[in-house]
């Protein structure tokens, strides 16, 4: 590592982290083509909303599968009350990791299809594999509302054929949901003034969406692994020595305003913008040496940490394949890699399916 270099890294970040400060809330676009379905369940009930050429269409049953009618192409079937994901999983053979979609639903789909995910359907194809992605489907990208209901389905898939989809919360789904919406695809705040709900509320606690993220982890380990969206700093250890308490504590704050999670005592770790585990980036910003993540697998019993969060051109590995980074830049809507582990060996998918070693890991800010 270039000591040289760092400073003017951590100048980046800063310079960074004040234009985002800076960043306005966009003007709801003037017209929404397609988007939906909205799904809230009360009771039997199932009412479904569907935002088609900048009118609302809504449609209210007791069945629990929901035919497409625009945005999302598939029917949906709503699974019974979300339980809370379980935090410590032993190892498996195969696991498959991505992150940061924001929107990408298009891409998302390419990309899946190519590497044998998903079939020309857009069903599970893996059988008993294990899909994880690492944080941040909301914000930037047109087709948020798709990309969700995707993940959704493909959980329920996935379970089915004995096999496992999870999805750990970033840091975007939680500002979304604390109203925080300066990253949000202006398309989205057309679509909350036309169903008469600020964009959060579409995702609030009665929504189906709503009710699933909040069921979802931060913190997930499967074997010796830890995949989050962030990162671990060693100023948060003990936040990753107890996972279940610390994604309890996750979705009990999900939601609450901004000013009272980052300002109470018992939250404000939680949220921390450079410290937290959806927050930090010290693996790759000069912060944390290889000895230092040593130090953290180490405290933590772990061999490696996956992360999204930080902007690579590819899947990359940094700190001799202690830290795997996996938010490969899909937001853009141009180019996206998945990470395979498949019984310790480690290769990324690219968007033509073709499997090629990790790309080396260059310390240095993105986004």
């Amino acid at each position: 590592m270039s000591h040289c270099t760092t400073p003017l890294l951590l100048l980046a970040g800063l310079l960074a982290s004040t234009a985002s400060s800076a960043r306005e809330v966009p003007a709801p676009a003037a017209h929404v083509d397609a988007d939906g379905p909205y799904i809230v369940r009360d009771g039997e009930q199932v009412q479904a909303r569907w935002i088609c050429d900048d009118k609302v269409v809504t449609r209210e049953q007791t069945a629990t599968r929901v035919a497409p009618v625009c945005g999302y192409p598939h029917p949906v079937d709503v699974a019974p009350g979300a339980v809370a994901a379980v935090d410590v999983l032993p190892a498996v053979p195969r696991v498959v990791v991505l992150s940061d979609i924001h929107g990408q639903y298009d891409l998302l789909v390419q990309l899946l299809r190519a590497n044998g995910i998903i079939d020309a359907q857009d069903r599970w194809a893996r059988g008993t594999d294990t899909l994880v992605v690492a944080g941040d489907v909301f914000d930037r990208g047109p087709k948020v509302t798709e990309a969700f209901w995707l993940l959704y389905g493909l959980q329920q898939q996935a379970s089915a054929a004995g096999g496992a989809v999870h999805f750990v919360l970033g840091n975007h789904e939680t500002m979304v949901l604390y109203d925080d919406l300066r990253y949000v695809n202006p398309k989205y705040l057309r679509s909350a003034q036309l169903l008469g709900r600020s964009y959060p509320q579409l995702y609030g606690p009665d929504s189906v969406i709503g009710q699933w993220l909040r069921t979802r982890p931060v913190l997930l380990r499967i074997g010796d692994t830890l995949f989050l969206h962030g990162g671990i700093s060693p100023d948060a250890l003990a936040l990753a020595l107890d996972p279940a308490a610390t994604n309890a504590a996750y979705r009990s704050s999900l939601g609450l305003p901004r000013e009272q999670v980052k300002a109470d005592p018992a939250t404000a770790s939680l949220y921390d913008g450079k410290t937290s585990p959806i927050w930090y980036r010290g693996y790759f910003d000069g912060r944390l040496d290889t000895d230092g993540v040593q130090a953290v697998l180490d405290r933590l019993g772990l061999e490696r940490i996956v992360v999204g969060h930080t902007s690579m051109p590819h899947v990359s590995s940094f700190h001799g394949d202690r830290v795997i980074a996996v938010d490969s830049s899909i937001k853009n809507g141009e180019n996206g890699e998945l990470l395979f582990m498949e019984e310790g060996r480690l290769s990324r998918g690219l968007l033509d399916g073709s499997r090629v070693p990790l790309a080396p890991g260059v310390i240095g800010l993105d986004d």
